[in-house]
């Protein structure tokens, strides 16, 4: 930043363009001078939106130069009396500010917009700013207004008002109560500096250089320091976005578990992956949690190990062959099968019509011979190019691996992308017509979706009959912090329908023979209170595994800051009632910053 001389502080004119992402208003009236809490007013909306207004004024709080937000923040020092009306705004130029620095008492005029980050199909709630600005820099090296503390005193239980909003869902237009509801809270500190201290991470350090952190250190904790996500009434209102304005090699690598020791202090955001976000000037010191990588234990004799694992888009130039090999052989302990979900094919993404994985899936095995494991055999289908989702290019599926010196398989010919495998019997006992075969690949629910894998498998003289999901994912799905509220799930109707294809097959399984164990596991993409797996059970066809663990242990998965149960292992009524199994999620990946995959794998243990 140039130095604070005289001439900068005589006065200072800079005028810029901002970006066009805003809600579109009529042609901009004229507004006299007002303050910035005027101009935030006590709804989400700003009352001046789409009104010129002039010489707003303002302490810097801090300057963002990167990115295509670019700006800065102003603070009013002198603060009204309404708790619902931020001091606080962003001033949106476009570009690099130049000439601007924290501490610089500034005088802006524009216009006052409403940005709404991912655009407003998103529901994303408004961001209030000042847009195609001119400032003038009054003074410098002033005190920065102080930061309001956040803390589990400060934030309400409540996360946002329930059955009290407009009709159209929107809760813009509703008074903030920020001693009521979380969301009314955070709103009313929007733009203005915030501190928070000694926070615990709940959500590890991306590859965007963001984490999680709570301030409700009681709030739904488990064992290893998340925050678990229990039911759709329950967001954990403690959790808080933490970014950095400083360099991005600067930004810790952090785990759950770790805390962000002391304070960190900056201004409070809201952008489109995440919601409330504070943006540190000033970050705290990372101290370790310790968190330690999971291992199952080994099966015991007689019994069936059986494994779910998404392995994030693995084709054969990934460096990951290794680091999986170890996780399946040292800290799943060799399961005799296993699931794997997102094996894209021989060249991944190029999108060049190849759909055959063997070379993914072989050099897979040779690492897990390396790493100490049995030399699996595998079975799969391959999709038709650009059918079942994914990235583009990488044409995904699932794929059974499985050790041929403790289980068998049974293959019937004739399962192709496009042939549904049925269900017959055999000697009295339910089998596949085709294994391994596709469940219902025709079907609508699983249009530009992964298609369920069936196959028949022999372990000490038991048909166990495994079906491998990777059900449509959550994108699109409105944000916990949407100005909808509830908000919409969307992407639940495709889950709902293959919820059901499934679910109708395995109740042919069982109408055939009522003993027949069946498993029936993957990527659900959905939570295990969901309608999705309340569908997929049904009425005592199958039972989701993972909750027999403790409610603080039932996830696979952390997303912005909430542990979460996407992956899931179900079984059939002969193996619940035979009282012997045993469900381990196993948490190696999800909670830890150099992740191999954001997914959990998860194991069954039982005796057929």
């Amino acid at each position: 930043m140039p130095s604070k001389s005289s001439a900068r502080l005589a006065a200072l004119t800079v005028a810029a363009v901002c970006a066009t992402s805003t809600i579109t208003l009529t042609s901009p009236a004229h507004a006299e001078s007002v303050r910035i809490h005027d101009i935030q007013g006590a709804t989400r909306m700003s009352p001046y939106a789409g009104q010129q207004v002039t010489d707003v004024a303002g302490i810097v709080t801090g300057v963002r130069t990167y990115g295509s937000s670019r700006g800065f923040w102003i603070q009013d020092p002198e603060p009204d009396a309404d708790p619902a009306t931020s001091e606080g705004v962003f001033v949106h130029t476009g570009s690099t500010p130049q000439g601007v620095a924290v501490g610089d008492a500034v005088e802006v005029s524009g216009t006052v917009s409403e940005y709404v980050p991912g655009g407003t199909s998103s529901g994303n709630q408004a961001l209030t700013e000042i847009t195609r600005p001119a400032f003038t820099v009054v003074s410098g090296g002033n005190p920065v207004p102080a930061a309001t503390r956040i803390d589990a005193g400060s934030v309400p239980a409540a996360y946002t008002p329930a059955g009290d909003r407009a009709a159209n869902g929107s809760v813009n237009s509703l008074p903030l109560r920020p001693d009521r509801y979380a969301l009314d809270f955070y709103e009313s500190l929007e733009g203005m500096n915030v501190r928070v201290s000694d926070t615990r991470v709940v959500g590890a350090t991306d590859p965007y250089t963001e984490l999680w952190v709570t301030v409700k250190p009681r709030e739904n904790r488990n064992h290893r320091g998340g925050t678990v996500y229990g039911s759709y009434e329950a967001q954990n209102t403690g959790r808080l976005q933490i970014q950095s304005l400083g360099r991005a090699a600067d930004f810790p690598d952090a785990n759950v578990g770790d805390t962000l020791a002391g304070t960190t202090t900056g201004p409070l955001d809201f952008n489109q992956f995440g919601g409330y976000t504070l943006v540190a000037s000033e970050l705290g010191t990372l101290k370790s949690g310790n968190l330690r990588r999971e291992s199952t234990r080994a099966r015991r004799s007689g019994e069936l190990a059986v494994a779910t694992y998404n392995v994030e888009n693995l084709d054969p130039s990934d460096g990951t062959f290794a680091a999986h090999a170890e996780a399946i052989v040292g800290n799943l302990k060799s399961p005799d099968i296993v699931s794997l979900e997102e094996i894209q094919d021989n060249n991944g993404a190029t999108d060049d019509g190849t759909v055959a994985a063997d070379r993914t899936v072989s050099a897979l095995i040779d690492a897990i011979v390396a790493a100490g494991g049995p030399r699996y055999d595998w079975r799969g289908i391959d999709p038709a190019d650009k059918a079942d989702g994914g990235e583009p290019g990488g044409n995904i599926r699932q794929v059974f691996l499985f050790d041929p010196e403790r289980v068998s398989f049974t293959d019937r010919a004739g399962g192709d992308a496009t042939t549904a495998t049925g269900v017959t019997k055999v000697r009295g006992r339910a089998a596949l017509t085709v294994s391994p075969g596709r469940v219902a690949p025709g079907s609508e629910a699983f249009e530009n979706s992964r298609k369920p894998l069936a196959g028949e498998f022999v372990f000490r003289g038991r048909t166990v009959v495994v079906v491998a999901n990777h059900f449509a994912s959550k994108g699109g799905d409105q944000a916990l912090t949407s100005q909808y509220q509830p908000p919409s799930r969307g992407s639940e109707t495709q889950r709902h329908l293959q919820a059901k294809e499934v679910h109708d097959f395995t109740a042919k399984i069982l109408a055939v023979q009522k003993n027949a164990a069946v498993v029936v596991l993957g990527d659900i993409n959905d939570f295990e209170f969901s309608t999705t797996t309340k569908i997929l059970e049904g009425r005592g066809t199958l039972w989701s595994a993972v909750k027999s663990l403790p409610r603080s242990e039932r996830y696979s998965y952390v997303y912005q800051g909430n542990s979460q149960a996407l992956d899931q292992i179900l079984i059939s009524p002969s193996i619940r009632r035979g009282g012997t199994f045993t469900y381990d999620s196993v948490h190696l990946n999800a909670e830890f910053h150099d992740q191999i995959s954001d997914h959990d794998p998860q194991i069954l243990r039982f005796r057929p």
